[in-house]
């Protein structure tokens, strides 16, 4: 019999989703409205439910190729690198008094609530046991997280991030202790033993506005410093609106009841309807906001590879989150990991979720890519904010902050040919750009540019990236979304069920629908240079 601290097991047979897809079912003609915060009325009223569907070829695209390129007689020559990307897991401590319950648990931003919070851990515990199996069948090179690791940047939400991919104990439950016993892994905070990720995969980290910001859109002032430590549940104003910002006031923001199977909601609402500042139930130290150097400082503590899983001791002691390495000593990939968020000292904007730059990260940024062209590598660019594919002016669009526009930045990126590929996530979406050459006589100044979902929310998911030389010197990148292996009635798949009906209340714009899934096969042109470089 499995020990209850044992990681939930996975459903028999991996597969990604070129063999199958998580389809949600349409809901019920007589369906009642239910609210996000009303989890027990879903099943009755068909929310969250799902099937399996067919799976989805990959889509052979040809955007950055001249348009008298059809690539017919192309072979695959030699594959050079498999990696995997999660991104945007947002562990959640349910407990916490500094949370934004308030703007989503009647609707308006499932970012805020939805019944998914309370299964985060066990998600990416599914994730990694799934990474594992892939693994077994075709080896991983390494693997990236883009960022948005925890949802509120406390200690303990990165804590238990790092502990999962580790394989450690992991106890959900903050402030006063509901059960010290383990287990039965069958409540939201029941301890357990995580499976973790298999040690010869080595793992890299980028930094996103969540490991930051309050909730990913605040920068953390005295106030919500205080909060996080405290008993006493936030009171903020409609920060969407007030140009107050953090100092705006008003409202409790409510908290998750971990004594209760659905985490019902206390201490929510207008500020007049409380005699008493509301409470949790118990304040904890551990639960503190994290600066850029603390954040970076946790990955040194750990048990996978590599230690500081990208970042180094400068790193910390300059408060710098950008690096590079090379995955493959005989390969001539290199990727430079970017920390493209805002600074916390930015003027404040319509929140704290755009893309930015400032001058020491572009300088950084504009070396390395030098660089990169200089040593002849192929280079991809991991960070946590896509560019290109907002509007101006988007809350996640690029910042008016910033040292360069977003015209000029990516003016620049398309003067180096070795570019082949930025990869990103922050939108919870699965999408594919071509940013095309501006000279179309050199086809290999254009890059792709490839979005990761959240494995917080639909469609959960994360992806494998194969890079593959082929024989008519192009390059193929070949991208498959792949689902979480979760074994029926586990907390993983409850939440998988609250992922699709968070989905069907709040209709967030994933597009791609009904899998929001999205595999593909980019080609793009080698230059003359690394034509030779790799054909040695």
């Amino acid at each position: 019999m499995r020990s209850s601290l044992e990681a939930d097991p996975l459903a028999s047979g991996v597969a990604t989703t070129l063999q199958k897809t998580i389809v949600p079912d349409r809901l019920p003609a007589d369906a009642e409205k239910v609210l996000p915060y009303q989890l027990s009325k879903y099943e009755q009223n068909g929310y969250g439910k799902w099937t399996y569907g067919p799976g989805l070829d990959p889509v052979r695209r040809l955007d950055l190729m001249p348009s008298t390129y059809d690539g017919a007689s192309a072979t695959a020559a030699a594959r050079l690198l498999r990696f995997f990307a999660i991104t945007d897991i947002h562990i959640t401590d349910v407990q916490s008094p500094a949370q934004a319950i308030f703007f989503g648990y009647k609707g308006f931003l499932s970012s805020a609530y939805s019944g998914v919070m309370l299964y985060t851990h066990h998600v990416l515990d599914a994730a990694v046991q799934t990474i594992n199996a892939v693994h077994k069948e075709d080896p991983i090179d390494f693997g990236i997280s883009l960022g948005d690791t925890c949802n509120n940047t406390q200690h303990n939400e990165l804590r238990w991030y790092i502990d999962v991919l580790d394989g450690k104990h992991i106890d959900p439950d903050s402030g006063v202790k509901k059960d010290l016993a383990a287990g039965p892994r069958g409540a939201f905070l029941d301890a357990y033993e995580a499976a973790g990720l298999d040690k010869s995969i080595p793992w890299y980290q980028a930094r996103g506005n969540h490991d930051h910001f309050w909730t990913g859109f605040l920068a953390v002032n005295d106030y919500l410093r205080q909060t996080y430590v405290g008993d006493e549940i936030l009171n903020l104003g409609n920060v969407f609106q007030d140009p107050l910002g953090p100092d705006s006031r008003g409202f409790y923001m409510g908290c998750l009841d971990g004594r209760t199977p659905n985490g019902d909601i206390f201490g929510l609402g207008p500020v007049a309807d409380f005699a008493t500042p509301p409470k949790v139930l118990a304040a904890d130290p551990d639960r503190r906001s994290l600066s850029k150097s603390e954040w970076m400082s946790e990955f040194f503590t750990t048990s996978s590879s590599p230690k500081g899983h990208g970042f180094d001791e400068s790193n910390v002691q300059a408060g710098f989150a950008c690096y590079t390495f090379e995955p493959k000593a005989d390969v001539p990939i290199r990727i430079l990991v970017l920390d493209d968020t805002q600074r916390d000292d930015e003027p404040y904007d319509n929140g704290y979720g755009h893309a930015s730059l400032d001058q020491e990260r572009w300088d950084w940024l504009v070396r390395e890519l030098d660089k990169g062209q200089a040593d002849a590598k192929l280079m991809i660019i991991a960070a946590h904010i896509p560019i290109g594919v907002e509007e101006a002016g988007s809350p996640m669009g690029w910042g008016s902050s910033a040292c360069v526009p977003e015209e000029d930045l990516i003016g620049k990126l398309r003067t180096y040919p070795n570019l082949i590929l930025w990869i990103a996530g922050h939108r919870h979406r699965n999408i594919v750009t071509a940013l095309t050459s501006p000279d179309a006589d050199h086809p290999e100044l254009g890059f792709w540019e490839i979005e990761t979902s959240s494995l917080r929310d639909f469609p959960q998911q994360f992806r494998t990236f194969e890079i593959v030389r082929n024989s008519d010197d192009t390059v193929s990148i070949c991208t498959t979304d792949v689902d979480p292996t979760v074994e029926d009635g586990s907390l993983a798949a409850r939440s998988r069920s609250y992922a699709v009906a968070a989905q069907q209340i709040f209709n967030n714009p994933l597009g791609l629908l009904p899998t929001c899934s999205y595999n593909a096969e980019l080609v793009t042109q080698l230059s003359p240079e690394m034509q030779a470089r790799l054909n040695r």
